[in-house]
């Protein structure tokens, strides 16, 4: 028999619940307001008393309201079909709800129950298969979807039976298990999860040892992230976050893009759900949204959702991850998720720590990024969660606490820099202030040396460090004047700025330097990098600044040439006779 409750207390979204029975913290319950059933999940158990956060406007509650509890936790619907789906926090499907705005208390179901899918049986009758092992597939557009042994399932069982190949909808009964006692269990194509419990059904989870490649230089050559890696990216309002976001939705190096619109303006989500259904994947040729699951909780929506959407989103992630699959999670922003903890953590009258937010933030942020990473699956295989979020620290301070949080728990850091998109220099990421943890890693430097070059990572360094001696050589300039400082500083300035025009800015409006694979990278870089090597004998500044200037619109044009085309090598000819007719 259900646990039931009332209403005896409302603040905004948070309630007061006296309950009759056991309840769990985390469980969902849902409210009952003029025949409108409310869905809300139990935050704080004290006694009798029960705090829920409700995810939905509470106008119109009373005390009184009758409550009922579901003894489950939040969960997420997983099976076929979530790919080019849409869904809001709680995996509402928004493709199938009525009207323009979404209605209080509507709940609809994530997936399409009537559908047909293609299966093809793995598993054989008699085989021993424990949690998130793979039974068959159904094809999901071009991806295999492997159906799995429910997550749930403790210990090991035993195929009984494995449906034919043939079309089936998710409800029907693909396979029969038998568990150690002897008992049958039905197990059909979807099964449910809780969103804030992180999904476990692998061998190991190692170290990253491969780099994901995102066709975005700043990110790739100076500060690359892993596959199954970490990074977040903070910075001011209109500094590039977003575009910085959707370019490594386009053309990062995974199988299955997860996009969470965490509290983000409504605007903002639009271009999201109007720009991904036309936009083709440049690795497949195939529609973007194809391999694109959408979850979309703007800043005009309840802000308790805001919190399920970045668990509903991981979960999704972790599923995928379970079949094998290269997952990327692209949350924006977690500052407003962070928002949402502490609106509620106000409410909740709880001792405030810095800025307001949760004295447990840090674990909060810390434990969320803690469920991305690379796992060796059952089977031997591997598959990856790569997560980057996006911070909007208010003013663009950087020393707030959701990014002081964020920089503990992430291993890559892209520091967006206010002063960078003033001067239209795009991606706006700071190169001294960001870094990547997985430069440091020995198996990261290996894979670097044998996928691009020995010394890769030499290289690199090399190319922060005359980035830094730049940026010196600029401030000492701005101080004494152009006449104050030898010639030398003039040089290791503009040094620093062909790198910063060649390697650091691209166009993510252009075909072609949009996406950079790291091929062309390493070429770019070695070209640069022999460039600043050279010694010059200039006679004045003018002539190092012009002879600087027209090397930067030369090397540009190569930029935007197709790699190794008639157009690229009569570039480099050009540049080739200037270097050595200029000097």
């Amino acid at each position: 028999m259900k646990t039931t409750g009332k209403v005896t207390g409302i603040v905004s979204n948070l309630v007061t619940v006296e309950v009759n029975g056991p309840v769990a913290q985390n469980e969902l319950c849902y409210i009952t307001v003029d025949d409108t059933k409310l869905m809300a999940e139990v935050i704080k158990v004290n006694g009798k008393n029960a705090a829920v956060q409700v995810f939905e406007s509470t106008r119109g509650l009373k005390n009184g309201n009758d409550v009922e509890f579901e003894d489950r936790m939040l969960e997420a619907t997983l099976g076929p079909g979530l790919l080019s789906s849409s869904y809001d926090g709680l995996q509402n499907d928004l493709t199938t709800m009525t009207g323009v705005f979404l209605k209080r208390g509507e709940y609809t179901d994530p997936l399409n129950h009537e559908k047909l899918w293609d299966f093809t049986p793995i598993a054989k009758p008699g085989d021993k298969v424990v949690a998130a092992d793979w039974l068959g597939e159904v094809k999901e557009g071009w991806l295999p979807h492997k159906i799995m042994v429910p997550f749930s399932f403790k210990g090991e069982y035993t195929v009984k039976s494995v449906a034919e190949a043939g079309q089936y909808n998710i409800d029907t009964t693909i396979a029969v298990l038998t568990d150690a006692s002897g008992e049958d269990v039905n197990v059909c194509m979807y099964q449910k999860w809780p969103v804030k419990v992180a999904i476990k059904g692998y061998k190991e989870k190692p170290r990253p040892s491969r780099i994901m490649e995102t066709g975005v230089r700043v990110i790739d050559t100076l500060n690359p992230i892993a596959e199954g890696g970490t990074g977040f990216i903070p910075g001011p309002f209109g500094c590039g976050k977003t575009v910085l976001q959707h370019a490594i939705a386009k053309q990062g190096d995974a199988e299955v893009i997860v996009m969470a619109a965490c509290g983000e303006r409504a605007n903002e989500v639009v271009e999201i759900f109007t720009e991904f259904p036309e936009l083709i994947d440049p690795h497949t040729g195939r529609h973007l949204m194809e391999r694109t699951t959408i979850i979309c909780n703007t800043s005009n929506m309840p802000v308790a959702a805001r919190e399920a959407s970045v668990y509903t989103a991981m979960t999704i992630c972790e599923y995928n991850r379970a079949m094998g699959l290269k997952v990327l999670l692209l949350a924006d922003s977690t500052s407003r998720w962070a928002q949402a903890l502490r609106e509620m953590s106000n409410r909740m009258e709880e001792l405030p720590g810095a800025d307001a937010f949760p004295v447990d933030l840090s674990a909060i942020i810390s434990n969320f990024y803690a469920r991305a990473g690379m796992v060796v699956l059952n089977n031997g295989q591997t598959g990856s969660v790569t997560f980057i979020g996006t911070v909007s620290p208010a003013g663009g301070n950087l020393k707030e606490p959701v990014t002081e949080s964020t920089k503990k728990a992430a291993r890559c850091f892209y520091a967006l820099e206010q002063n960078r998109a003033d001067k239209k220099r795009y991606p706006a990421v700071n190169p001294i202030d960001s870094y990547s943890k997985y430069l440091e890693y020995p198996e990261i430097q290996e894979y670097l040396s044998e996928k691009v070059t020995p010394g890769w990572v030499g290289m690199v360094e090399k190319a922060k460090n005359i980035i830094r001696k730049g940026k010196d050589a600029n401030d000492q300039i701005n101080i004494l004047g152009d006449d104050g400082v030898p010639m030398s500083y003039h040089e290791m300035f503009w040094k620093s700025e062909l790198l910063d025009f060649v390697i650091l800015q691209q166009d993510a409006f252009d075909a072609i330097d949009a996406l950079c694979p790291i091929s062309r990278q390493k070429y770019m870089l070695e070209l640069v990098l022999g460039i600043c090597d050279r010694e010059f004998s200039f006679a004045d500044y003018e002539k190092c600044r012009s002879f600087f200037k027209e090397t930067i619109n030369i090397l540009r044009q190569m930029n935007y040439s197709e790699f190794q085309s008639e157009k690229f090598n009569n570039y480099q000819e050009q540049l080739i006779n200037f270097i050595s007719n200029g000097n």
